[in-house]
């Protein structure tokens, strides 16, 4: 059973969860793995975060933590999540970090670590992190002298290396195209500006302008309500949203119509295979993806396998099978020949570049696309409650009995998140009535029995 590490990093409430002992435990920990790993090596790790105004309080404990044993810092202020992931493998640094609670409220924060290989850690060494943190005293003894501590830097540069990478992904340019950026006071905030004027594209940028405290507060990927009102009244081609750290993508159509992640994986996929470039012309996704989405994927004579959720999941069977995309419906998207982590921005860049060399708009790329009606209900409990479900014999037989009853005209998905104390109730079916009916039915029972 882990203690600190989750799905995605270390992730909690910031200055109660995620504490400052915490954060410089982390560093101590990580500092003393590198050092054991590389004992001869003068040692560097990228570190990156969003815009939460709590950054600023575990960044400094981690600097103070990673420092003491001899670990050289770049600190490249704030930039999305693959960027660190990108940085790390570009400048062969021995780690890199982000500070980032992704989609989540503005009180959280996380801290996510990536290998050298740009690749998030693997579950091993999370677990030998995590016992290096318990061992504080100890290995705090064995700190560098005070005049072999490591340096700290701002690396604003190296940003720039990450900004101009993704520009150099696109053939062309985006001339012509109108284009709404909503990049949800988070992380993208720079960025996403920056590569879409260079490209060309006339743009107009809504939730660009952080203050600490408004990231992900009714914008971006989680809430494209208002980016939608936008691209309708500016009659723009489409509009594109980002979430907090930038690792997430949803799009708008020219008619207001959100756009999920399944489904720009499903345009990306067809683009990349009428090019011959999609690996064993197959795709990974989750098994919250929709059968509709997976019929239309099937007429085009692209393969489907779903991984269960968590971006981690995805990576592993993409890399099993040598396939070059995968991605879930929240629109975490992985494009592996450009890098090795999901990226809000790169996704992004590559679905304008299909709608163009396609020239089909948005719409257009989507309508032969037949969702069944598909609901999810996301049910608070506590966090020490959230894993018993499944052992749940009530929750187990309502889940079985409602299955029954559809008949193989629909499914039923039950999961825990791993960055929340909630319970996801996901219902699928050929009848929207008959969807409402079973997910309601079944969350009550959910809530009834871990309240």
């Amino acid at each position: 059973m882990r203690k600190y590490f989750g799905t995605d990093g270390i992730r909690g409430e910031a200055n109660k969860e995620l504490t400052v002992d915490i954060a410089l435990r982390l560093g101590y920990a990580i500092g003393h793995y590198l050092r054991k790993k590389n004992p001869n090596k003068k040692l560097k790790v990228i570190m990156g975060t969003d815009t939460r105004i709590s950054g600023y309080m575990l960044r400094s404990a981690l600097f103070a933590g990673m420092t003491s044993m001899g670990v050289d810092i770049d600190f490249v202020g704030v930039i999305p999540t693959p960027g660190v992931s990108y940085l790390t493998r570009k400048l062969s640094a021995d780690a890199g970090i982000m500070i980032s609670a992704s989609h989540n409220p503005a009180k959280d924060n996380g801290i996510k670590i990536f290998a050298s290989n740009g690749y998030k850690l693997p579950d091993e060494v999370e677990l030998e992190l995590e016992n290096l943190m318990d061992r504080f005293e100890e290995i705090s003894k064995e700190c560098m002298p005070g005049d072999k501590v490591g340096k700290f830097k701002y690396a604003d540069n190296e940003y720039y290396l990450y900004r101009d990478y993704m520009i150099s992904t696109v053939k062309g340019d985006f001339s012509g195209m109108k284009i709404i950026l909503d990049t949800a006071n988070g992380a993208a905030y720079r960025i996403a500006r920056q590569v879409f004027l260079a490209l060309g594209a006339e743009i107009v940028v809504i939730n660009d302008a952080p203050n600490g405290t408004n990231i992900n507060v009714k914008c971006g990927s989680t809430h494209p309500e208002i980016l939608a009102k936008v691209v309708t009244g500016y009659e723009a081609d489409l509009g594109l949203a980002y979430d907090g750290d930038a690792d997430r993508l949803m799009a708008v159509d020219k008619n207001g119509n959100v756009i999920d992640g399944d489904k720009i994986i499903a345009i990306l996929a067809k683009e990349m295979k009428s090019k011959g470039e999609l690996n064993d012309n197959r795709v990974v996704t989750t098994v919250m993806s929709n059968m509709g989405f997976e019929n239309y994927l099937d007429k085009n004579g692209i393969g489907l396998i779903r991984a269960n959720v968590g971006d981690r999941y995805v990576l592993e069977k993409m890399k099993v099978n040598g396939l070059n995309i995968g991605g879930e419906q929240s629109g975490h998207i992985i494009l592996l020949d450009y890098n090795t982590t999901g990226d809000g921005v790169l996704t992004s860049l590559k679905l304008v570049e299909a709608l163009r060399d396609s020239e089909k708009s948005l719409d257009e790329h989507v309508v032969d696309i037949r969702d069944w009606p598909q609901v999810l209900i996301n049910i608070k409990v506590s966090n020490d409650k959230k894993n018993l479900w499944n052992k749940n014999k009530k929750i187990m037989d309502i889940i079985q009995k409602k299955e029954e009853e559809m008949s193989g005209m629909g499914r039923v998905l039950v999961r825990t998140s791993g960055t929340e104390p909630i319970v996801r109730v996901m219902v699928e079916g050929k009848n929207q009535e008959m969807v409402d009916s079973v997910a309601i039915e079944i969350s009550e029972v959910v809530k009834k029995e871990l309240s």
